[in-house]
């Protein structure tokens, strides 16, 4: 694949890879050099922390029990439990 840099240094990600990976407009890349390479990557902390505080644990004392309401066991929980 290739793309192209505009006048302003601008470059169009082909679709196959915007679809890939998710990305959408607003979308936050890290952008790293690698000896002669750049190196384009989705910033997930950006997706966990627009995602932290949007869910509540309605009837649940703890993200644990919410976990064992809907998974059966929590991390930690022994596995014959």
């Amino acid at each position: 694949m290739e793309a192209t840099v505009a006048e302003r240094g601008q470059i169009t990600l082909p679709k196959a890879v915007r679809d890939a990976l998710g990305l959408t407009k607003g979308t936050i890349l890290k952008v790293e050099l690698e000896g002669g390479r750049i190196i384009l990557r989705k910033n997930v902390d950006d997706a966990i922390s627009r995602a932290r505080g949007k869910f509540k644990l309605d009837g649940f004392a703890s993200v644990d029990d919410a976990m064992r309401a809907v998974r059966g066991r929590a991390p930690g929980d022994p596995l014959d439990q």
